[in-house]
Protein backbone atom coordinates (compact mmCIF):
# COMPACT_ATOMS: atom_id res chain seq x y z
CA UNK A 1 0.00 0.00 0.00
CA UNK A 2 1.10 3.56 -1.08
CA UNK A 3 1.24 5.63 1.74
CA UNK A 4 -0.42 8.99 1.41
CA UNK A 5 -0.68 12.06 3.28
CA UNK A 6 -2.43 15.79 2.60
CA UNK A 7 -0.49 17.07 -0.51
CA UNK A 8 2.18 19.78 0.41
CA UNK A 9 1.68 23.30 -0.60
CA UNK A 10 4.29 25.19 -2.38
CA UNK A 11 4.53 27.71 0.38
CA UNK A 12 5.05 24.77 2.75
CA UNK A 13 7.87 23.33 0.68
CA UNK A 14 9.66 25.76 0.52
CA UNK A 15 10.27 26.38 4.29
CA UNK A 16 11.56 22.69 4.68
CA UNK A 17 15.17 23.07 5.88
CA UNK A 18 17.79 22.71 3.04
CA UNK A 19 20.50 21.36 4.95
CA UNK A 20 18.60 18.59 6.80
CA UNK A 21 17.04 17.93 2.57
CA UNK A 22 20.63 17.79 1.67
CA UNK A 23 21.73 15.32 4.22
CA UNK A 24 18.53 13.32 3.33
CA UNK A 25 19.68 13.18 -0.41
CA UNK A 26 22.93 12.31 1.30
CA UNK A 27 25.14 15.68 0.94
CA UNK A 28 27.05 16.85 4.01
CA UNK A 29 28.80 20.37 4.46
CA UNK A 30 32.29 20.75 3.65
CA UNK A 31 32.74 23.57 5.43
CA UNK A 32 30.42 26.17 7.59
CA UNK A 33 30.93 30.18 8.28
CA UNK A 34 28.32 31.68 10.64
CA UNK A 35 25.23 30.89 8.63
CA UNK A 36 27.08 29.63 5.71
CA UNK A 37 27.02 25.81 4.63
CA UNK A 38 29.03 25.47 1.84
CA UNK A 39 29.14 21.98 -0.52
CA UNK A 40 30.22 20.68 -3.15
CA UNK A 41 27.29 21.45 -5.93
CA UNK A 42 24.79 18.62 -6.25
CA UNK A 43 23.92 19.55 -9.22
CA UNK A 44 27.29 19.06 -11.30
CA UNK A 45 30.60 18.34 -10.53
CA UNK A 46 33.39 20.35 -8.87
CA UNK A 47 36.31 20.03 -7.26
CA UNK A 48 35.99 23.23 -4.79
CA UNK A 49 32.57 23.52 -2.66
CA UNK A 50 30.86 26.73 -4.46
CA UNK A 51 27.83 25.82 -3.35
CA UNK A 52 26.26 27.67 -0.53
CA UNK A 53 22.96 27.77 1.79
CA UNK A 54 22.53 30.27 4.48
CA UNK A 55 20.63 28.66 7.28
CA UNK A 56 19.21 31.86 8.61
CA UNK A 57 17.37 32.53 5.07
CA UNK A 58 17.01 29.09 4.09
CA UNK A 59 18.35 30.05 0.44
CA UNK A 60 20.84 28.79 -1.75
CA UNK A 61 23.30 29.93 -4.41
CA UNK A 62 25.45 28.03 -6.59
CA UNK A 63 28.45 30.40 -7.32
CA UNK A 64 29.53 27.79 -10.56
CA UNK A 65 26.15 28.13 -12.33
CA UNK A 66 25.17 31.73 -11.03
CA UNK A 67 21.39 30.69 -9.82
CA UNK A 68 20.05 30.27 -6.22
CA UNK A 69 16.91 30.72 -5.02
CA UNK A 70 14.86 28.80 -2.16
CA UNK A 71 13.91 24.41 -1.91
CA UNK A 72 11.35 24.21 -4.49
CA UNK A 73 14.01 26.21 -7.21
CA UNK A 74 16.27 23.41 -6.01
CA UNK A 75 14.72 20.10 -5.82
CA UNK A 76 12.75 21.13 -9.58
CA UNK A 77 16.47 21.22 -11.05
CA UNK A 78 17.82 18.49 -8.48
CA UNK A 79 15.10 15.86 -9.48
CA UNK A 80 14.58 17.19 -12.87
CA UNK A 81 10.64 17.65 -12.37
CA UNK A 82 7.73 20.30 -12.34
CA UNK A 83 6.69 21.56 -9.36
CA UNK A 84 3.69 19.82 -9.40
CA UNK A 85 5.59 16.53 -9.54
CA UNK A 86 7.61 17.79 -6.99
CA UNK A 87 5.19 18.64 -4.23
CA UNK A 88 3.27 15.57 -5.13
CA UNK A 89 6.94 13.77 -4.28
CA UNK A 90 7.50 15.80 -0.92
CA UNK A 91 3.61 14.64 0.09
CA UNK A 92 4.32 10.87 -0.69
CA UNK A 93 7.93 9.89 0.42
CA UNK A 94 8.56 9.28 3.47
CA UNK A 95 12.18 10.53 2.51
CA UNK A 96 11.07 13.69 2.80
CA UNK A 97 9.57 14.69 5.95
CA UNK A 98 9.17 18.28 6.29
CA UNK A 99 11.11 19.96 9.43
CA UNK A 100 11.31 23.43 10.36
CA UNK A 101 14.40 25.37 9.96
CA UNK A 102 15.20 26.65 13.25
CA UNK A 103 14.44 22.97 14.74
CA UNK A 104 18.02 22.10 16.04
CA UNK A 105 17.22 20.55 19.13
CA UNK A 106 14.87 17.80 20.00
CA UNK A 107 11.45 18.36 20.49
CA UNK A 108 8.80 16.00 22.26
CA UNK A 109 5.03 15.82 21.77
CA UNK A 110 2.42 14.58 24.50
CA UNK A 111 1.16 11.06 23.68
CA UNK A 112 -2.41 12.51 23.32
CA UNK A 113 -1.80 14.31 19.98
CA UNK A 114 0.40 11.15 18.61
CA UNK A 115 -1.18 8.64 16.51
CA UNK A 116 0.37 5.40 15.59
CA UNK A 117 -0.57 5.17 11.66
CA UNK A 118 1.58 1.64 10.94
CA UNK A 119 4.84 0.28 11.82
CA UNK A 120 7.34 -1.99 9.33
CA UNK A 121 10.96 -3.37 8.97
CA UNK A 122 13.54 0.09 9.09
CA UNK A 123 14.25 1.10 5.43
CA UNK A 124 14.62 4.70 5.35
CA UNK A 125 17.65 5.90 4.64
CA UNK A 126 17.69 9.16 6.91
CA UNK A 127 16.82 6.63 9.81
CA UNK A 128 19.30 4.11 8.71
CA UNK A 129 21.71 7.52 8.65
CA UNK A 130 21.00 8.47 12.38
CA UNK A 131 21.37 4.93 13.76
CA UNK A 132 25.14 5.00 12.20
CA UNK A 133 26.06 8.43 13.34
CA UNK A 134 24.76 6.75 16.97
CA UNK A 135 27.42 3.55 16.35
CA UNK A 136 24.47 1.36 16.49
CA UNK A 137 24.49 -1.61 13.39
CA UNK A 138 21.41 -1.58 11.54
CA UNK A 139 21.18 -5.16 12.11
CA UNK A 140 20.82 -4.56 16.47
CA UNK A 141 17.90 -1.76 15.39
CA UNK A 142 16.25 -3.86 13.00
CA UNK A 143 16.22 -6.64 15.36
CA UNK A 144 14.61 -4.50 18.55
CA UNK A 145 12.86 -1.60 16.54
CA UNK A 146 10.36 -0.90 13.83
CA UNK A 147 10.33 2.22 11.25
CA UNK A 148 6.94 3.70 12.74
CA UNK A 149 4.63 6.32 10.53
CA UNK A 150 3.05 8.66 13.21
CA UNK A 151 0.57 11.56 12.78
CA UNK A 152 1.38 14.49 14.48
CA UNK A 153 -1.07 18.04 14.49
CA UNK A 154 -2.65 16.83 11.09
CA UNK A 155 0.94 15.62 9.45
CA UNK A 156 2.36 12.60 8.92
CA UNK A 157 6.41 12.02 10.04
CA UNK A 158 8.48 8.60 10.66
CA UNK A 159 10.52 7.38 12.95
CA UNK A 160 12.88 4.54 14.83
CA UNK A 161 10.47 2.57 17.27
CA UNK A 162 10.73 0.83 20.40
CA UNK A 163 7.95 -1.14 21.65
CA UNK A 164 6.61 -0.95 25.65
CA UNK A 165 5.20 -3.74 26.90
CA UNK A 166 2.27 -2.30 26.89
CA UNK A 167 1.85 -1.69 23.53
CA UNK A 168 2.92 1.87 22.82
CA UNK A 169 6.55 3.21 21.03
CA UNK A 170 9.35 5.96 22.18
CA UNK A 171 10.06 7.01 18.77
CA UNK A 172 13.19 9.07 17.75
CA UNK A 173 14.79 10.43 14.37
CA UNK A 174 17.04 12.86 14.79
CA UNK A 175 14.75 15.75 15.03
CA UNK A 176 12.18 14.60 17.46
CA UNK A 177 11.91 13.02 20.94
CA UNK A 178 8.42 11.65 21.66
CA UNK A 179 6.49 8.14 23.10
CA UNK A 180 3.06 7.11 22.10
CA UNK A 181 0.31 5.56 24.37
CA UNK A 182 0.52 2.79 26.61
CA UNK A 183 3.19 4.08 28.00
CA UNK A 184 5.48 1.94 29.50
CA UNK A 185 8.88 0.25 30.80
CA UNK A 186 10.22 -2.73 28.31
CA UNK A 187 11.57 -5.94 29.50
CA UNK A 188 13.00 -9.16 28.01
CA UNK A 189 13.20 -12.25 29.97
CA UNK A 190 15.35 -14.73 29.01
CA UNK A 191 15.13 -16.64 32.44
CA UNK A 192 18.99 -15.07 33.60
CA UNK A 193 20.06 -14.90 36.83
CA UNK A 194 20.96 -11.19 35.96
CA UNK A 195 19.12 -7.84 34.80
CA UNK A 196 20.86 -5.19 32.97
CA UNK A 197 18.65 -1.78 32.93
CA UNK A 198 18.90 0.81 30.91
CA UNK A 199 17.25 4.47 31.00
CA UNK A 200 16.69 4.44 27.28
CA UNK A 201 16.91 1.70 24.41
CA UNK A 202 19.46 4.24 22.40
CA UNK A 203 21.64 2.73 25.26
CA UNK A 204 20.14 -0.92 25.03
CA UNK A 205 21.00 -0.81 21.51
CA UNK A 206 24.37 0.21 21.92
CA UNK A 207 25.03 -2.57 24.74
CA UNK A 208 23.62 -5.04 22.51
CA UNK A 209 25.90 -4.16 19.40
CA UNK A 210 28.98 -4.36 21.91
CA UNK A 211 27.75 -7.83 22.90
CA UNK A 212 26.15 -8.76 19.23
CA UNK A 213 28.54 -11.99 19.14
CA UNK A 214 27.55 -12.72 23.06
CA UNK A 215 24.47 -15.52 23.44
CA UNK A 216 21.39 -13.94 24.13
CA UNK A 217 20.40 -15.32 26.77
CA UNK A 218 22.95 -14.23 28.88
CA UNK A 219 20.89 -11.63 30.76
CA UNK A 220 17.66 -10.63 30.76
CA UNK A 221 16.67 -6.74 30.01
CA UNK A 222 14.78 -3.81 31.08
CA UNK A 223 14.70 -0.30 29.26
CA UNK A 224 12.76 1.79 31.66
CA UNK A 225 11.95 4.74 29.26
CA UNK A 226 10.89 6.70 31.65
CA UNK A 227 12.65 7.56 35.10
CA UNK A 228 9.73 7.74 36.46
CA UNK A 229 8.95 4.28 35.84
CA UNK A 230 11.67 2.81 38.11
CA UNK A 231 9.38 1.74 40.64
CA UNK A 232 7.21 -0.21 38.22
CA UNK A 233 10.08 -1.70 36.86
CA UNK A 234 10.81 -3.27 40.40
CA UNK A 235 9.14 -6.33 40.36
CA UNK A 236 11.01 -7.46 37.37
CA UNK A 237 14.11 -6.25 38.57
CA UNK A 238 14.16 -7.81 42.01
CA UNK A 239 13.14 -11.23 41.26
CA UNK A 240 16.98 -11.25 39.95
CA UNK A 241 19.66 -12.10 41.48
CA UNK A 242 21.63 -9.53 40.68
CA UNK A 243 20.71 -6.05 38.96
CA UNK A 244 22.88 -4.00 36.73
CA UNK A 245 22.03 -0.12 36.55
CA UNK A 246 23.47 1.52 33.72
CA UNK A 247 21.61 4.99 33.97
CA UNK A 248 22.35 7.79 32.42
CA UNK A 249 25.37 10.21 34.30
CA UNK A 250 22.81 13.26 35.06
CA UNK A 251 21.73 14.17 38.54
CA UNK A 252 18.09 12.53 38.10
CA UNK A 253 19.96 9.50 36.87
CA UNK A 254 22.78 8.90 39.76
CA UNK A 255 19.90 10.12 42.20
CA UNK A 256 17.97 7.46 40.84
CA UNK A 257 20.89 4.53 41.08
CA UNK A 258 21.63 5.81 44.67
CA UNK A 259 18.22 5.57 45.80
CA UNK A 260 18.87 1.94 44.18
CA UNK A 261 21.93 1.14 46.01
CA UNK A 262 19.69 1.84 48.90
CA UNK A 263 17.22 -0.28 48.67
CA UNK A 264 18.86 -3.82 48.28
CA UNK A 265 22.74 -5.20 47.70
CA UNK A 266 21.28 -6.77 44.79
CA UNK A 267 21.43 -3.58 42.74
CA UNK A 268 25.56 -2.35 41.30
CA UNK A 269 25.88 1.10 39.65
CA UNK A 270 27.64 0.71 36.31
CA UNK A 271 28.07 3.72 35.36
CA UNK A 272 31.86 4.20 36.45
CA UNK A 273 32.21 2.71 32.71
CA UNK A 274 30.89 6.31 31.22
CA UNK A 275 31.96 8.74 34.14
CA UNK A 276 33.27 10.86 31.72
CA UNK A 277 29.85 10.75 29.27
CA UNK A 278 26.06 11.55 29.32
CA UNK A 279 25.16 7.62 29.23
CA UNK A 280 26.23 4.58 27.79
CA UNK A 281 25.35 5.36 23.86
CA UNK A 282 27.56 8.80 24.17
CA UNK A 283 30.62 6.77 25.52
CA UNK A 284 29.73 4.16 22.49
CA UNK A 285 29.95 6.91 20.11
CA UNK A 286 33.22 8.60 21.28
CA UNK A 287 35.37 5.53 22.28
CA UNK A 288 38.55 5.61 21.63
CA UNK A 289 38.34 9.52 21.23
CA UNK A 290 40.01 11.91 23.96
CA UNK A 291 37.30 13.00 26.28
CA UNK A 292 36.74 17.46 25.89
Amino acid sequence: MVFRSKRLCISEAREIDMVHYLSDLGYEPLKIYNNDYWYHSPLRDEKSPSFKINRRLNRWYDHGLGKGGNLVDFAIMYHNCTVGELLEKLSTSLSFQKRGYRQTLITTASDNKLKIVRNAALSSYALLRYLEQRRIPVQVADHYCREVVYELNEKRYYGIGFKHDLGGFEIRNPYFKASSAPKGITTFDNGADEVIVFEGFMDFLSFMAVHENEPEDCFDFAVLNFLSFFETARPFMEKHQAIRLYLDNDAAGQNCSRNALSLSNKYKDESSLYRNRKDFNDWIMHFGKPYK
